[in-house]
């Protein structure tokens, strides 16, 4: 049998080697007993026991004594089981990496120990100065930020008002009364008729003994679940950057859509100007003319089109920045950009770098806290209380030495029957642990899904770009050689159209891809993290009842 004693591991005979031989050992087999009541006895009080059961030798009821003192004591004693994090599966590599490992690798690379990986603005790595401008609001005018920042402060001062609960309450109620009774009371005092004053000045004092830890246990939660809501904070703060640089890349991908569009509609006016001239000469027919009109005004109508999802985009960047979308205006900017090369890492650093990650492993921290608060309602609560101050009839004998009181005294209160409470108040903390660790569990494997789905988006997106590129230049030298045979008289102006369309569909996806890309390029960041490591967790160092828990001084330069 094994007991903890602070850091150390030791054994109960070395105990009983401390306490001695005789009648002490009746002492040592109640303490054996209570063992599992307490999570760590400290050496001290180990050593008043023995002192106080070297004093109880002649007096058996006695021995109960060092028990009850060694609780008391006992500061770090806790009840409910010791937090672990609970395993999770983790691959040794991801599998889009095994899989380019002898190809194209996509827009991203596989980080290196010398390089520097994704840190605080990730969005710089796109080098684009407008979207560097947009992100910088957000951190200034996003309500959906400024609402989680405000919840982690309500979780972070939940740490203030459950550690209160470590510490006496004290309070004061002076009060004075003037008081005269009745002469013709029924029973008349022996001071009836007279005016006498009652002027007192009392203190309370109330001091809860955590014995079992059941407080301590309640500072545990609020602490991991104020760790959660920081995570939260990041969690919510890495969405809004990404969802904006998405927005913006969608914006800009539309403005090149309308750019293209607005060439063809020009290619296409002269094609109908030309065809109509031919018409003129005798050369076309009217079907060619109404051909070609009706491919000019069908591309007019999709570049308007454009405006429309353009203009949502834009009212959705104003909302991410936290201004009124009526004087919000992103000038046309056409997509010209490139993927960047991300640094992906190792699966095994994910789970330090996804704030989503870091939030549900806190809570399943504070839920298995909550066993332990859960299982100390079994256990007595102690409680000290003390009164004490002056009393007296007149100011002049009211702060004189014979005119104080006090009154101390210990409350031991235990539940006796309470027809299955504490029973089903445990299990439901157990419960709530079990849910909590599946739902950790459960975000671990998303992020792995988000991360290889990014990864293979980049890999295949970059694959088809290059086909698409092709594609695209095979479709541009079809429509001139088809427009020249058209002009020659060799072809109708169907065959014209054919090719003309081909071409804008091909280059309408050229424009499409690309957009994706980057889009994906984003979804990546944001799935790695976006360079967030859970080490800038915020600590709660609080070494005073006044003391309000802060965040570590790197976390809040990141404010």
């Amino acid at each position: 049998m094994r007991f903890v004693i602070g850091d150390l591991g030791t054994d109960w005979e070395r105990v009983v080697e401390m306490l001695g031989k005789g009648r002490e050992s009746r002492g040592l087999v109640i303490l054996t007993e209570a063992k599992d009541l307490c999570s760590c006895l400290s050496s001290e009080v180990l050593r008043r026991t023995a002192e106080i059961l070297r004093f109880a030798q002649n007096d058996s009821a006695t021995l109960l004594v060092p028990i009850f003192l060694a609780l008391l004591f006992s500061t770090a004693c806790t009840v409910g089981p010791k937090y672990a994090r609970p395993p999770v599966e983790t691959p040794a590599a991801y599998k889009e990496l095994a899989t380019s490992a002898g190809g194209a690798q996509g827009e991203w690379k596989l980080s290196q120990p010398q390089e520097q990986s994704l840190r605080g603005k990730w969005w710089e790595i796109f080098d684009d100065p407008q979207l560097n401008a947009l992100e910088e609001r957000i951190e200034v005018s996003n309500q959906n930020l400024k609402v989680a920042e405000a919840q982690y402060r309500q979780a972070r001062d939940l740490i203030s008002i459950n550690r209160a609960g470590l510490f006496p309450t004290v309070s004061a109620g002076p009060s004075t009364i003037v008081e005269q009774t009745s002469k013709n009371a029924p029973q008349p005092a022996a001071n009836a008729g007279q005016t006498v004053g009652d002027l007192a000045l009392p203190f309370n004092l109330s001091y809860e003994l955590d014995a079992w830890g059941r407080i301590h246990r309640a500072v545990e939660a609020a602490r991991e679940n104020a760790q959660a809501s920081a995570a939260d904070l990041e969690t919510a703060r890495l969405s809004i950057h990404a969802e904006l640089a998405s927005d913006y890349f969608s914006l800009r991908g539309l403005d090149a859509q309308k750019r293209l569009l607005d060439s063809t509609v020009i290619a296409y006016q002269k094609a109908l100007d030309l065809t109509q001239n031919r018409y003129i000469g005798g050369l076309a027919a009217r079907a060619e003319v109404a051909q070609a009109e009706t491919q000019l005004e069908t591309t007019q109508a999709q570049d308007i089109d454009v405006g429309v999802t353009r203009a949502q985009f834009e009212h959705a960047l104003a909302a991410l920045v936290g201004q009124p979308a009526s004087t919000f205006s992103i000038p046309a900017s056409p997509l010209d950009l490139s993927p960047p090369k991300i640094p992906v890492g190792v699966p095994s650093e994910l789970l330090e770098r996804r704030p989503d990650i870091a939030a549900a492993e806190r809570r399943t921290a504070a839920a298995n806290a909550q066993i332990g608060f859960a299982k100390a309602a079994y256990y007595p609560t102690l409680t000290l209380s003390a009164a004490g101050g002056t009393e007296g009839s007149t100011i002049g004998n009211w702060v004189e030495w014979p005119s104080r009181f006090f009154a101390l005294g210990p409350t031991l209160l235990e539940t006796l029957y309470d027809a299955g409470l504490r029973h089903a108040t445990t299990d439901q903390a157990r419960a709530a642990y079990e849910a909590n660790v599946a739902t950790y569990r459960q975000s671990v494997l998303t992020a792995f899904q988000e991360v290889e789905d990014n990864l293979v988006a980049l890999r295949i997106l970059e694959e088809e770009s290059a086909k698409q590129q092709q594609a695209v230049e095979s479709a541009q030298r079809s429509t001139a050689l088809s427009l020249n045979r058209y002009k020659g008289g060799l072809v109708t102006y169907f065959e014209v159209i054919t090719a003309q369309s081909i071409a804008l569909t091909d280059e309408v996806t050229a424009v499409n891809i690309l957009t994706r890309r980057m889009n994906s390029s984003v979804l990546l960041i944001k799935a790695l993290g976006g360079g967030w490591n859970a080490s800038s967790l915020p600590s709660f160092v609080s070494k005073g009842p006044s003391q309000v828990p802060a965040m570590r001084s790197d976390d809040a330069g990141r404010r």
